[in-house]
């Protein structure tokens, strides 16, 4: 409570994360002589990036030069965010639960692994935050910042990418806030010796065109084998930036603009798909699953949310959206709760596109029928149509970069 009162100077910041990053066991990468690089965000609604950027870059990492790899300790669906866990383990036999030992292993063979938090890693955090969640100081930034980079450090990384989210989808309530957050993290993680850099990114509609847990899983997997449709234009752009970063922090490119040139390159050249289904397979994953992506996990359940009229989508609470795909059954109120594979939306406009009356804007999939008023209710609720076309804003807003002397 003090903290969440008082705030932490960089130095009590410092402390704090060293000693919750040291509380339990932490990956150890000497040997492997690689470059180790990660990501983070800070959670939306359809942001399925690290699917896209983990295979990416391994195959930067087996191309020659430099290596690169990234061992990638994600989290789970909580609230109006989706989690990256959730949507590996629509893959039959994917375990996202491998040893410390295990990770090692298939870093070494694949140049990158997909993993959750073990018991043992960062126990700190896992106290610290069900004391905050009970006295009500989750919000605290430097709370935050602790808990997220004292997981980010404990994977023994050399370079680190910052995903924070701005907009209606955020986490955080307003840009400025989004913004203190990113400073203090790369302030933290520079401090640690570790290469940081926070790209602060727009979250003001869904990423990409599915958001759920199997249907962004195939996604990922369509854009890897050539595909680019247009719902998917914003989440390719967000990857390539995201990994045109990491490849400059490894030295795999001059500038973060050329890097993002290489990660699209890799990306449509199926190099990438190729990296995916070799770290699919090595964790346990049945990669026949991705020959049907279309008749995977298929709903019991749709609906389409159309236009009232015509007009331009002007806008939507992007928290709203992502509340109404948790209520499908494809997110979780309270850690433990069940998720649904099939469950989610189709995104079939984004803001700024002109709608017709009766267009659809959105497709809902759900297990049950009975599934599908509440969230159809809270789309229509937030959706905004109108007569102006409103002003797009970039992709990414805003690089936060420690300069070094």
């Amino acid at each position: 409570m003090a903290v969440f009162q008082r705030g932490l100077s960089l130095r009590e910041l410092g402390d704090l994360t060293r000693a919750m990053r040291f509380s339990g066991e932490t990956f150890d990468a000497s040997g492997l002589e690689t470059f180790t690089v990660d990501k983070h965000s800070t959670g939306g609604v359809g942001d399925k990036s690290s699917l896209l950027i983990a295979p990416v870059l391994a195959a930067a990492g087996m191309d020659g030069g430099t290596s690169v790899s990234v061992p990638m300790i994600s989290g789970r669906s909580l609230g109006h965010t989706g989690g990256t866990l959730d949507k590996l383990e629509t893959i039959p036999g994917f375990d996202t639960q491998l040893s410390l030992g295990r990770m090692r292993e298939v870093l070494r063979e694949c140049h990158a692994v997909m993993v959750g938090q073990t018991p043992r890693l960062v126990p700190a955090d896992r106290i610290l935050y069900a004391m905050r969640d009970h006295t009500g100081t989750v919000e605290s930034p430097f709370l935050i910042c602790a808990s997220i980079m004292s997981k980010k450090l404990a994977e023994d990384l050399r370079g680190l990418v910052l995903d924070v989210k701005v907009g209606s989808g955020a986490f955080m309530p307003t840009y400025e806030r989004s913004k203190f957050l990113a400073e203090l993290m790369v302030s933290t993680g520079e401090a640690a010796g570790t290469r940081t850099v926070a790209l602060l990114t727009a979250m003001d509609e869904p990423m990409g065109r599915f958001s759920g847990n199997w249907v962004e899983v195939r996604e990922c997997v369509e854009i890897m084998r050539g595909a680019r449709h247009a719902m998917s234009a914003d989440l390719i752009e967000l990857a390539s930036a995201l990994s045109g970063w990491m490849l400059y922090l490894a030295g795999r490119a001059g500038t973060p603009e050329d890097g993002a040139g290489l990660a699209d390159e890799i990306l449509g050249s199926g190099a990438a798909y190729e990296a995916w289904l070799k770290i699919v397979a090595a964790q346990g994953g049945d990669v026949s699953v991705f020959e049907d992506l279309a008749g995977f996990h298929k709903p019991r359940a749709t609906r389409i949310f159309r236009a009232s009229r015509a007009g331009y989508l002007a806008g939507m609470d992007c928290k709203q959206v992502g509340w109404a795909v948790q209520r499908l059954g494809a997110g979780r109120a309270r850690p433990g709760d069940p998720v649904s594979a099939v469950a989610g939306i189709e995104s079939h406009a984004k803001i700024g596109d002109w709608l017709e009356a009766g267009q659809p804007v959105f497709t809902l999939f759900a297990e049950h029928e009975r599934l599908l008023e509440e969230p159809y209710q809270m789309l229509e609720a937030t959706v905004a149509i109108g007569d102006a076309k409103p002003e797009r804003r970039p992709m990414v807003r805003e690089a936060v970069v420690k300069e070094r002397r």
